[in-house]
């Protein structure tokens, strides 16, 4: 009787902190890439700082990691010097993401940008493939063509979709980069999934927060050393001043950009280890009409019929990814007992 009422506060426990961690990434996957838009709409201009921005809310990481710490105080839960370093070239490469991604969308509308984000699942499906051998299936194909022919016909249709002061050039040089970005993101991920296959370490919620915060850290640095280069630092104050709501606005905006990633971030890790990566997707995918429509009503951008149809062709392969990944799971899961049940059956027979 005990351990069946353990075992209940456990699982009451695990759904709690998974509700908290869709909460979390709902949020940063909503509001994130409008206040990023919103922050380059009025004014803002540094494209070093804003992805700093991306990464620099980690500290709000360190009560969860508190917690956990005072939960599971046995140091053969922490991190090792092997996954200290791999969190670290990881974090470079989440630096530079966060700066292909900050370009894409000081250029392009949030509706186009969320359009070519989603396309990240696609790449996510082929670097797992090569690099922890999941396996491709029909409806895994069928998705990455999919997601491609939305990223396509929105390169065909982008004339009319640029924004006033943007010129071309810009404006093709932000829609490769945003596609680049959502390939370096999809990347990760699996690189991610490789570091938990590789390290013999059991992997908890203690060690992916550790994980988590190193990752953030040596983003932040990455991008700290990219603003010294571009005289960020100098220039914040101006901006500050010229910004178009004002100082004061200014200053909740750029707070409130760093807040909404980084509940993003903690949302990913957090639903990622607590259910599954393919939960992640299903949540990104199901709040990005969400952020399209918030990005028409709150900033006035226009919803052409061609954003329309890549909208629908990006949910399309999202769904054909969806039913590829986790049908067979279910099925399997329910086959399984009977299985056991036919074989039990024949050892009688026998």
């Amino acid at each position: 009787m005990q351990a069946q009422g353990t075992n209940r506060n456990k699982s009451f426990t695990h759904w709690i902190l998974l509700l908290l961690n869709i909460l979390a990434l709902v949020i940063g996957t909503a509001a994130g890439p409008l206040l990023t838009r919103f922050y380059f709409l009025h004014g803002g201009s540094r494209l070093w700082f804003s992805s700093w921005l991306g990464t620099a809310g980690w500290p709000l990481l360190l009560l969860p990691l508190y917690l956990s710490y005072r939960k599971q105080p046995n140091k053969e839960n922490h991190i090792t010097r092997n996954l200290f370093l791999a969190s670290c070239g990881i974090g470079i490469l989440t630096g530079a993401d966060n700066y292909l991604y900050v370009y894409g969308f000081s250029v392009l509308p949030v509706s186009t940008a969320a359009v070519l984000i989603a396309s990240q699942l696609g790449f996510n499906a082929v670097f797992s493939l090569l690099l922890v051998r999941d396996k491709f299936n029909p409806f895994s194909v069928n998705s990455v063509v999919l997601l491609s022919a939305s990223s396509v016909m929105l390169a065909f249709h982008a004339s009319g979709d640029r924004p006033a002061g943007v010129t071309n050039r810009q404006y093709v040089l932000g829609f490769v980069l945003t596609l680049g970005a959502a390939a370096l993101y999809g990347f990760i991920i699996p690189l991610i999934q490789l570091t938990y296959k590789k390290t013999k370490r059991q992997i908890t919620y203690t060690l992916v927060m550790e994980m988590q915060v190193i990752m953030s850290v040596v983003a932040t640095i990455f991008c700290t050393v990219g603003m010294l280069v571009n005289r960020d630092f100098q220039a914040l104050h101006r901006e500050a001043n010229e910004f178009g709501l004002g100082k004061i606005d200014y200053s909740i905006a750029i707070v409130w950009f760093a807040v909404t990633w980084q509940l993003f971030f903690i949302g990913v890790f957090g639903v990622t280890y607590l259910s599954s990566s393919l939960l992640s997707g299903v949540i990104i995918a199901v709040t990005l009409p969400v952020t399209e429509v918030m990005a028409v009503i709150l900033i006035h951008e226009k919803f052409s019929a061609e954003k329309g149809m890549a909208l629908v062709l990006a949910l399309w392969g999202f769904a054909s990814y969806f039913y590829g990944e986790y049908v067979p799971k279910k099925q399997n899961e329910a086959e399984g007992p009977g299985r056991a049940a036919q074989a039990f059956q024949s050892i009688n027979n026998v």
